[in-house]
């Protein structure tokens, strides 16, 4: 009888204890993923803020390049107009003799410098880079919209959130805010040239 009287008390811790290492282990792995969870979701907002400097640095340069070709091209338009006006208004044989001269160096320039106009392709280009930027744009926020959700219905579960009120701090797993758009973006941004 001796045995059985110290048999069911170690018994007893030891369900006692193995419980308590379960419940141990259950909350460590529940406070791990909201951890994990919160960093996923906070690299993915770093991903958001990485797009927007990209469209902050790239979109003013793009602009710029293309301005600047427009405008090379557009002073290369406008000196072989003049060139081709000055025949029309030619007076004598030396006059039109002149102009022609100069028609064919302005020409001739004009295709030295540039082969080929190229400033529509530039304008479709940017068209393109701008598209593909708020694209990039997108996408990182809809990722992190899904990243915060998983967090969000990891740290709001009854069970789990007072488990993390045991483990954690109680501002540590706070509900992440899904990206809200600023008010007036619903207005697509003009792009001026």
């Amino acid at each position: 009888m001796t045995q059985k009287k110290w048999f069911i008390p170690v018994v007893i811790i030891g369900a006692i204890l193995l419980m308590g290492m379960m419940f141990v282990g259950w909350g460590n792995g529940v406070y791990d993923k909201a951890v994990g969870l919160q960093e996923d979701t906070e690299a993915q907002w770093g991903n958001v803020q990485a797009a927007y400097q990209r469209r902050a640095d790239l979109v003013p340069q793009l602009v710029a390049t293309v301005k600047g070709a427009a405008a090379n091209e557009n002073k290369i338009l406008t000196e072989v107009t003049q060139a081709r006006a000055g025949i029309v208004n030619a007076k004598t044989p030396q006059d039109m003799e002149l102009m022609g001269k100069k028609i064919n160096t302005a020409i001739n320039l004009a295709f030295e410098a540039y082969p080929e106009i190229k400033s529509t392709q530039n304008f479709r280009d940017l068209q393109a880079q701008l598209e593909g930027t708020e694209n990039r744009i997108n996408v990182e926020r809809r990722r992190y919209n899904e990243t915060a959700k998983e967090f969000n219905k990891h740290v709001r579960g009854l069970f789990r959130r007072w488990i993390l009120g045991i483990f954690g701090a109680e501002d540590e797993f706070v509900k992440k805010e899904m990206f809200q758009a600023s008010a007036g973006s619903e207005n697509a941004p003009k792009v001026e040239f």
